[in-house]
Formats: structure tokens, sequence, C-alpha cells
């Protein structure tokens, strides 16, 4: 009889952890910590780096990165500032700050531009920033409307694997 205390012990214990296990394996995983969303051109502007507290936020190849964690590099009176708070693609790809570059129109780009483009993409912005969004330009018409004809993998540039 002294071994029935000791049965009931090791039944309530296989219990106890069949059901901490049944409720380990059912549970849904937690959100996300940020939600990835779309942003209009009007909306990403507001993530410029001029208001203390408000994130900083930069796009690449229709990719919003949030590169408030280099406030000494994007912030307000930052070197880089003037790329944040719109798509900079052909300003990142021409490592150039003039304002006439600080825009997501990579027309005329030479293949050495292209490139550094990718590089600086791949290994600076993707590789050191959180992707919080993307720019609404690279899925809908200029009116708003969605463009039916937009598939991912035809864009320039574009590798659906490597974005998330």
């Amino acid at each position: 009889m002294a071994g029935r205390p000791l049965q009931a012990a090791l039944l309530t214990a296989v219990a106890v952890l069949a059901a901490a296990e049944r409720e380990l394996r059912f549970k849904a995983p937690p959100p996300a910590e940020t939600p990835v969303r779309l942003f209009t051109e009007p909306e990403l502007a507001r993530y410029d780096g001029q208001q203390e507290g408000q994130p900083i936020y930069l796009a690449v190849k229709g990719v919003v990165f949030d590169v408030t964690s280099g406030k000494e590099f994007y912030g307000k009176g930052a070197p880089y500032n003037a790329l944040v708070g719109k798509d900079s693609t052909r300003g990142v790809a021409k490592m150039s700050l003039d304002p006439a570059d600080l825009t997501h129109d990579i027309t005329g780009l030479t293949e050495e531009e292209l490139k550094s483009l990718d590089d600086i993409f791949n290994n600076v912005y993707k590789a050191k920033y959180p992707i919080v969004g993307y720019t609404s330009r690279r899925i809908l018409n200029e009116d708003g409307s969605p463009n039916l004809d937009f598939k991912p993998e035809d864009q320039p540039h574009f590798n659906i694997r490597d974005e998330f």
C-alpha cells in the first residue's frame, strides 16, 4: 500500500505536465511588435526627424525603414537628415544629398549606381534598421487606385524573399 501515494503523485504530475504542454502548444503566437503599413508621401513626410520623440523614417526602393536608432545621422541637423521623410532611393544610389536626387525615381542610373544602391540597401538599411512599411507608390496608381498589374517579382531590384 505504500506505493499508492507515490503512484497518485506521479499521475498528478503527468496530468499537470500534459495540461501545461497543451496550453503552450496551442497558444497563439505573440503579435508583431510594430505592424507593417503602407505610407503615402504626406504620411511619410511626417517622420522627417524634425520633432523630438517622433520616429525617423527613410524609404529606399519603396521599403520604409525606422532609422531612429541612427538619430545622430538622420535626426534634425544631422548630416543625412535630407534623406528622411521620403523615398530617397536615387540619392542613396548616387550618394547624393542634392534635393533633385531625393526621389524614388531611378531612371537613368548607371549600372555602378544600381549596384551601389543594392549594396547599401542590403548591407546598411536591411542589416541595421527595422522595416516598418512600404510606400504606396509601389502598389497604387497615381490616382490612389490599386494597380492590378502590380507584381512584386516584376519590380526592378526587388526580391520579396529578401524583404521579410
